[in-house]
């Protein structure tokens, strides 16, 4: 018998990883599985275990022989099939670890996890009904997985399943709205109370509470303001779209910038410009949390502003160790992120009232004229013909190019009374995944619409894009969750937006970039005005053409599209922060 035990591998093993000598951990496990006398029974534990390390070693290839090693001795040990499905999507083979994960579908426990990772691929993968339905078996199986509700009811919100949310075993409608997630919820409610609860309880399942603060209370003393954004969208995304000019117009002589990136590298031109635009580029995609807070607090950022918030691929335990002494959240999530470590929040006046502080643990940052940014260089394509865009010749075209799980049952209602009111008119959508098109469709036909006056638009060039809004008539916006950056693109490509304003931010945005642009008249008061400024707008093209022509004379000149201006008052708000502020107890 061997004169060791693999508990005693194990033990020595972890003494050795825990003081950073992985190397000599894995030779401890390949010695022990080298040795006639050790307990074969145990082999597949010794082989897991020495995976573990050499993933943590960087030795993906030889972790993925490890695994294999594993299961093949004990086909039912599913945490093997769990970490080598991981080890091939890392390699970048997620249909094998797909394969794994479903021929692995054992024990209860197991097949939970299992149906989790393969929801989680196939929702990357953008097959959202087979994503749905592994989440759905997983919960089916234990319903109380709040991060399993959320994606699954976001997936049913891409997809236009409604209604959204469908009961589950053992849990009550608050509980299932307490596990929505902050992202889908901002689509689903206009309740500001309902956000914020629902929020607070992510937060308190996602965030340790006992994280130390870094940052000095007392702030720093530099000649320039040094002011961090922070994001995982430096590259082609909305919210490098809108803020790209702002980056390069900062006044150099009063204000330092710091360009804060875990973005994926897509090595295009928007992720060029906004890193070009930078004094400062600090990566920290390869760091974790904590060491990413600790180099913000070692580049002694005055300011931090986060322009991810709670979206997919957040960073916010950063903010939770407090790196710098005022935080910010901006553009990228348009809600509270419940975290008492961020100050404030930037808005404006319409688009957060005062009363909407209540829900909030940030404080309110008020821009003077427009809280949203945007670029003044954008360039608009050639405008093409209906006939390429496959819309009728003549007719009235309704657009909405707004994300599918922005669509709700109760709006979309509204648009297809507006179309069986107004002859010959279309919808123009954009083509976001087919089962939420082939819903969508259906829906039409049960309200009495031909589905074929719905248009679905591909994906195209970011120029030929902006040039279709040419070609419509008038955008519909969505809501609770508004048009955010498709609204500005729509007025700045010169299309007339029409929206309805609820409680919430997000139900606010068009109504703020209206106002910015001189179109307050395009904010109807309630559903029915909504509807009816639709109808009447197609039946009265001189109207229309009055909205169009106040858009070309005057747009780019306004608050919404004049950077310069927007910049100014951008660096007041953040000198004023710095007054009204300087000592900050969080």
């Amino acid at each position: 018998m061997n004169s060791i035990s693999l508990s005693d591998v194990m033990t020595q093993a972890n003494e050795l990883s825990l003081t950073g000598q992985l190397e000599a951990a894995i030779q401890c496990y390949q010695s022990w599985l080298a040795t006639p006398e050790s307990e074969s029974e145990h082999h597949y534990i010794a082989l897991f275990n020495m995976g573990v390390l050499l993933r943590s070693a960087g030795q993906n290839d030889a972790a993925i022989v490890a695994y294999q090693g594993s299961l093949k001795l004990r086909p039912d040990f599913y945490q093997a099939a769990v970490n080598l499905g991981l080890a091939l999507e890392a390699q970048g083979r997620p249909e094998a670890a797909m394969a794994i994960w479903e021929s692995a579908l054992q024990p209860i426990e197991g097949q939970t996890l299992l149906l989790n990772h393969l929801g989680r691929s196939l929702e990357n993968a953008r097959f959202y009904a087979q994503a749905e339905n592994k989440l759905e078996r997983s919960l089916q199986l234990n319903p109380h997985q709040p991060d399993a509700i959320q994606h699954y009811f976001h997936l049913r919100q891409k997809q236009c399943e409604w209604p959204v949310i469908k009961s589950l075993p053992g849990l009550s409608e608050q509980e299932l709205l307490d596990s929505f997630g902050p992202l889908g919820l901002l689509a689903l409610s206009d309740d500001p109370g309902l956000q914020a609860r629902a929020v607070q309880s992510w937060i308190a399942r996602k965030l340790p509470t006992d994280l130390p603060r870094l940052s000095p209370i007392d702030g720093y003393q530099h000649k320039r303001l040094r002011i961090g954004y922070m994001s995982c969208d430096f590259r082609w995304h909305a919210v490098s779209i809108l803020t790209a000019e702002l980056f390069e117009l900062h006044d150099r002589e009063q204000f330092e910038i710091y360009g804060i990136d875990f973005s994926v590298d897509d090595g295009g031109s928007m992720r060029k410009r906004v890193i070009s635009a930078m004094d400062h580029h600090l990566p920290i995609q390869t760091l974790n949390d904590e060491e990413a807070a600790q180099l913000i607090r070692a580049h002694e950022i005055d300011i931090l502003i986060d322009l991810t918030g709670l979206t997919s691929g957040a960073r916010y335990p950063i903010l939770a160790y407090k790196p710098a002494p005022i935080q910010i959240s901006y553009l990228g999530f348009v809600g509270s992120c419940g975290m008492p470590q961020i100050d404030y929040i930037l808005v404006d006046r319409f688009v957060f009232p005062e009363e909407l502080a209540l829900f909030y643990l940030e404080k309110p940052l008020y821009l003077p004229e427009v809280y949203q940014s945007n670029d003044s260089q954008r360039e608009i394509g050639a405008t093409p013909s209906r006939e390429v865009c496959q819309l009728p010749a003549d007719g009235f075209v309704y657009c909405s190019f707004n994300g599918s799980y922005k669509i709700t049952p109760e709006v979309f209602a509204v648009w297809m009374r507006i179309l069986k009111r107004v002859p010959h008119s279309v919808l123009w959508l954009v083509a976001d995944n087919p089962w939420a098109q082939q819903n969508l469709s259906d829906q039409a036909h049960k309200h009495g619409i031909d589905p074929n006056r719905l248009v679905f638009a591909e994906r195209v060039a970011p120029a030929e894009y902006l040039a279709r809004y040419r070609v419509a008539d008038l955008l519909l916006d969505t809501s609770p969750y508004n048009a955010g950056t498709t609204a500005s693109d729509a007025l700045w490509a010169g299309l007339p937006v029409l929206t309805c304003p609820g409680r919430t931010f997000a139900s606010r945005m068009a109504g703020s970039l209206l106002n910015a642009v001189g179109l307050n008249e395009l904010i109807a008061a309630d559903w029915l005005a909504y509807e009816n400024k639709a109808v009447q707008l197609a039946l009265q093209p001189e109207e229309l053409a009055n909205y169009r022509q106040r858009l070309a004379s005057s747009a780019k000149s306004s608050p919404l599209f004049d950077t310069r201006r927007f910049v100014r008052n951008l660096e007041a708000t953040l000198k004023l922060a710095m007054h009204i502020n300087p000592l900050s107890s969080q």
